[in-house]
């Protein structure tokens, strides 16, 4: 068998959606799977709408997941330019073969694609004219994921525009002849493309690849695939809210395919072992960002202390909390690991923490009705101020076992502390256990918050 060689060829028009980058997961995953080469290819000849901008998020994009390319922009390769644009004087030269085997012509400034075939005419009721139709056999295409689908092509089609500028189907099959494309694994909405695809891979006496096309991916709710305007649907806004990329692309890959048992959380590298075109649904998978957000968790609970520091302090950066930043990085980091077991995602860090980094806290207030509500606090706090001046401080577990014996004299239970601590020292009724808020904030302030809370009253 030849090597393998698949290629994801994304335009430069706008944010890489997560469709997009499943199909380019899926591509790589193939190429690692069966020891391929995975190619970038950048189909930017729409020169109105592609921005530098948007091709550098492709870059960084896929960078960030950990899709490398082994030919494209960067790496180079052997079947390049790897730009459409750059690429004019090859697709001449193929429009050219065309012509010379009498497989395109002109009409109306345009270059159309002849189809082989008995023409005649027929008045098309959707457009409401008569068009000249062609008796063609039907283009038969053994799809690795969809089956045998067969579909029809019997009407010359436009190559070139008539401002000179070629059609995507046609750019689409010199390139993968060209480079020599073994495999085209796209997305669903392309199958009925491949007609005219097969029909051009023929007309250049060219092997046509073998096609798997992917199940596209809903909307969460509601019919329909997933839009670039629905929320969710950009990868720039995971890298913004500090998703792991690791997460991400675990997710990724089950949308639409699975190993073959109920496993969920996997190893990018046991994906790679696994993965196979049969494995891959024909149903349209549905995106649910609350999945997505419990897969990354459970990542971020698993990082290892210097790397969940790192990834906090980085978002930190990102979102300019200076107060945070401001701070003594042994500070910061027993903060943030004090923190990992509890938050959800990074994102949460800033509002999960603040009150570490200032003593200008908002308190909640449904948080304090709550807590006032109940029992005697005025009186626990005053108990809890005195206890703050004596306690041993040097651990958590003294400051626990000093709350304890506390609650024992007063004929209580340590619940009954603890809220209006965390209310007084937090400004809110949830976060790390109380022990361990007061051991890291430290005595000083911890009685300067407890005494500042008891004269607001």
């Amino acid at each position: 068998m030849a090597q393998v060689r698949v290629r994801f060829a994304p335009s430069p028009t706008g944010f890489f959606h997560i469709g997009s980058a499943r199909t380019a997961l899926f591509n790589w995953l193939y190429a690692r799977h069966t020891g391929g080469v995975f190619v970038l290819r950048i189909e930017d000849t729409d020169q109105a709408r592609n921005t530098e901008e948007f091709l550098n998020v492709i870059y960084s994009s896929l960078k960030w997941l950990g899709l490398d390319w082994d030919e494209g922009p960067g790496p180079g390769g052997n079947f390049g330019p790897y730009r459409q644009s750059e690429r004019s004087g090859i697709y001449q030269e193929y429009l050219q073969r065309l012509r010379d085997s009498g497989r395109a012509y002109e009409k109306d400034g345009a270059v159309w694609f002849k189809l082989l075939g008995e023409r005649y005419e027929a008045f098309d009721e959707h457009r409401k004219k008569t068009v000249t139709k062609v008796k063609n056999a039907p283009a038969v295409i053994e799809d690795r994921i969809r089956g045998h689908v067969e579909r029809v092509e019997d009407e010359d089609f436009v190559i070139v525009r008539s401002d000179g500028n070629p059609v995507f189907h046609f750019v689409n099959v010199v390139d993968d002849i060209a480079m020599q494309i073994t495999h085209v694994i796209r997305g669903e909405d392309h199958l009925s493309n491949t007609s005219k695809h097969v029909e051009l891979f023929q007309a250049f006496g060219a092997p046509v690849p073998a096609y798997a096309h992917i199940p596209l991916i809903l909307k969460q709710n509601g019919p329909g695939k997933m839009s670039k305007r629905d929320q969710g649907a950009l990868i720039e806004e995971y890298q913004r809210r500090g998703f792991l990329p690791e997460a991400l692309v675990n997710f990724l890959c089950l949308l639409g395919w699975n190993p073959g048992d109920d496993r969920e959380k996997m190893p990018i590298a046991e994906v790679i072992r696994l993965f196979d075109l049969p494995g891959v649904n024909q149903t349209n998978a549905r995106f649910d960002e609350k999945k997505l957000a419990h897969m990354n968790m459970v990542y971020l609970l698993e990082q290892p202390a210097d790397r969940f520091v790192a990834l906090a302090r980085d978002y930190c950066q990102r979102q300019n909390a200076a107060v945070a930043l401001a701070a003594d990085a042994a500070y910061f980091r027993e903060v943030m690991l004090l923190s990992q077991p509890k938050v959800k995602s990074i994102e949460e860090l800033p509002v999960y923490t603040g009150y570490f980094f200032t003593e200008e806290f908002p308190v909640d207030a449904k948080a304090r009705d709550k807590v006032m509500a109940k029992g005697d606090p005025k009186a626990r706090l005053g108990e809890l101020i005195e206890l703050a001046k004596a306690a041993d401080f040097s651990s958590h577990t003294a400051i626990e076992e000093a709350i304890k014996q506390l609650a024992a004299q007063k004929g209580l239970g340590f619940g009954d502390y603890q809220a209006v601590a965390r209310l007084a020292v937090t400004g809110t009724n949830v976060g790390p256990s109380i022990t361990n808020i007061f051991c890291v904030l430290g005595r000083e302030r911890v009685l300067r918050r407890l005494e500042r809370f008891q004269a607001a009253g």
